[in-house]
């Protein structure tokens, strides 16, 4: 056991230590490794405090004391010199004090708890890049974070939220946004889809998952004629995930209809014997993959790519065309995709076929000039991510050189629209 191990004095030295052993106070042991240890993994436990000496461990970057009993985040925290990451989701946290952000704070994690406001000091960090807030109780974010310049991606699906501040679609690295669930945003309207019976269903391999489900392979039989259909089948766990609520991902995905670039849904599940909710998609070929990991502890924001992979000059074209088609099908059906990710791109591997997928962060665009706003953030995301492919392709074409400029502006305003950017694009 690893706790035993600790006070044996057996890990000395260690630069991670994980302790899930429900614990109800923090083990003074873990002060023998203050010298080395970066990552601190208390999730799972029953802990209510940190101790307030907490600066001893002067290499500590990373947190984790998810699923703890904390309403008050540990201001011993902020005295932690190299602590850049803080994970505390799901631990009923009603208050953040100002001074228990760390100076090089980087990536705060507080989903499904019970805060209602943030302090000033947060956008007084300037590492921000990486701030999930979904699932508590906001109804607004502090105004100091309109100088969070390096902020890269936001969550604040499932708060209460009655407008977004107008500042957001002014920041200049703003890439993935999720805001779904507030009061300001009403639930898409579905697009027309079967009811498809769990009984007409066989459930096959588990082909993935994610935050908010599992994906399995599945058999359908369509009721009446006609041989069975090989489809994918999601079923949603039906909790509060770091994007937003499952079931406004099923809208969104419902609410999308169908594109060759997208991972659409043909229909909605019904009957399941939980009472599950699930969606049934096309099925994907088996040799497809995402085509990068998602994002790391280092990476913090950016996907972690196979360093071996490369790019044909014709694959990169055709790939990052049919993702921008996608994007753009998306935002004229009035939805923001919110998480476009090369780990949410899935693809053949070599010729550049592929689809975006992974509705969970998804939100209804508003009109005007704060739907154009809302869609130039996401213009930045997809030039991220044309940028990552670029980087891997010898030849690249001279058109996804320029766009990829285009779509990077830091003054969003200057960016041109998703549909103008697939417009553009040859093929």
């Amino acid at each position: 056991m690893t706790l035993e191990a600790l006070r044996r004095g057996d890990l000395a030295g260690a630069r991670a230590l994980h302790l899930h052993a429900g614990l109800t106070e923090f083990p003074p042991e873990i002060f023998g490794l203050a010298d080395t240890l970066e990552v601190l993994d208390l999730a799972g436990n029953a802990l209510t405090d940190l101790p307030g000496d907490m600066a001893h461990f002067k290499r500590l970057r990373v947190i984790f004391c998810s699923g703890n009993r904390f309403e008050r985040l540990p201001p011993s925290l902020g005295d932690c010199p190299a602590l850049s990451q803080i994970g505390f989701r799901r631990t009923g946290l009603r208050e953040i004090p100002g001074e228990a952000l760390p100076r090089r704070l980087r990536w705060l994690t507080v989903t499904d708890n019970e805060l209602t406001t943030l302090p000033a000091a947060l956008g007084e960090r300037p590492a921000l890049q990486k701030l999930m807030l979904s699932g508590n109780r906001l109804n607004t974010l502090p105004a100091t974070l309109a100088g969070a310049e390096r902020l890269e991606l936001l969550r604040i699906s499932a708060n209460a939220f009655t407008s977004l501040p107008p500042w957001l679609m002014r920041l200049p690295r703003l890439a993935w946004l999720a805001y779904a669930g507030n009061a300001f945003d009403p639930p898409p309207e579905a697009a027309a889809a079967a009811v498809i019976d769990w009984r007409h269903l066989q459930l096959e391999a588990v082909l993935g998952e994610g935050a908010s489900g599992l994906v399995h392979r599945a058999l359908w039989q369509p009721a009446g004629a006609g041989p069975p259909q090989a489809v994918a089948l999601k079923l949603f766990k039906g909790r509060m995930t770091s994007d937003g609520l499952p079931e406004r991902e099923m809208s969104a995905c419902l609410a999308a209809g169908a594109h060759p670039n997208l991972t659409y849904a043909v229909g909605r599940l019904a009957s399941h014997p939980e009472d599950l909710a699930g969606l049934v998609m096309p099925l994907l070929p088996a040799a497809w993959r995402p085509l990068a990991g998602p994002p790391s502890l280092e990476s913090c924001t950016r996907d972690v790519y196979d360093p071996h992979l490369r790019f044909e000059p014709e694959a990169a074209l055709r790939l990052a065309a049919g993702i921008a088609r996608a994007t753009a099908h998306l935002h004229a059906r009035g939805l923001l995709h919110g998480d476009l990710y090369a780990h949410n791109t899935i693809w053949d591997g070599m010729a550049g076929e592929g689809v975006l997928s992974d509705f969970g962060a998804a939100a209804c665009l508003p009109r005007g000039e704060d739907g154009a706003g809302l869609q130039r953030i996401e213009v930045l995301a997809w030039g991220i991510l044309l940028g990552e492919l670029l980087d891997r392709c010898p030849e690249a074409p001279s058109v996804l050189r320029a766009l990829h400029r285009q779509c990077t502006e830091p003054n969003p305003a200057a960016r041109p629209l998703m549909a103008e950017v697939g417009a553009g694009l040859p093929g």
